[in-house]
């Protein structure tokens, strides 16, 4: 099983929050994941970004590969 590490999209029309996840890379976007790794807001002015580093270096560290946006949120955190 491959997992990935990228967003999985929550919140209202026009109003997206997205969650970081750890997900098989064979399931859809917002379908069944393994972990919730942290939270993304891009409608914030800061674009509020709260990530748990311990459980994604563990992650990481078993093979788990981030998407490109993951990864660009991971380098601002």
């Amino acid at each position: 099983m491959a997992v990935k590490l990228r967003l999985a999209r929550c919140g209202k029309t026009h109003t997206p929050f997205y969650h970081v996840v750890a997900a098989d890379e064979r399931k859809p976007r917002d379908g069944k994941f393994l972990e919730i790794l942290g939270t993304y807001d891009p409608r914030n002015k800061e674009k509020k970004v709260s990530i748990k580093k311990d459980r994604v270096e563990y992650w990481m560290s078993n093979g788990a590969k981030p998407t490109e946006t993951v990864s660009k949120l991971l380098r601002a955190v």
